[in-house]
């Protein structure tokens, strides 16, 4: 599992600002494989990172953006606060800790790909999620 530092963070999510207003600019976040556990991530924009691989567990991403975010590989999610998280598009179908608990409190799980089981109870319980949400339209 790979460390990274508060300034080696915020560096990286510099660089991801600058991509994600022009991709010819700045780079991609490459969070893969990372310990992120417990890390303050409260709105930030994580749309399109690599977070394969990457524990973040016990980590405040309530209000953050990771649609098309990569969470494939064996990110870890047990405990993390996904609160009004944008998880449009998001690949969460090999994710490890996640709930149904935790997926009731996103914004919205639109395009998402989830777990089989995982997006059964989706349906069944939360099928709002399932839609673009009302910041989208």
């Amino acid at each position: 599992m790979r460390e990274i530092t508060d300034g080696e963070l915020s560096k990286i999510l510099k660089e991801h600002k600058k991509w994600r207003e022009n991709e010819d600019e700045g780079k991609k976040a490459n969070l893969s494989n990372a310990n992120l556990s417990g890390a303050y991530l409260f709105g930030a924009d994580l749309s399109g990172a690599d977070l394969s691989d990457a524990n973040l567990s016990d980590a405040d991403l309530s209000g953050a953006k990771l649609s098309g975010a990569k969470l494939r590989g064996s990110a870890y999610l047990r405990g993390t606060d996904l609160s009004g998280a944008n998880l449009r598009g998001a690949y969460l179908s090999v994710v490890l800790g996640l709930s149904i608990e935790q997926l009731s409190t996103v914004e919205t799980l639109y395009e998402a790909k989830l777990d089989p089981e995982l997006m059964e109870q989706v349906k069944d319980k939360y099928p709002h999620l399932l839609k673009k949400s009302k910041s989208e339209e």
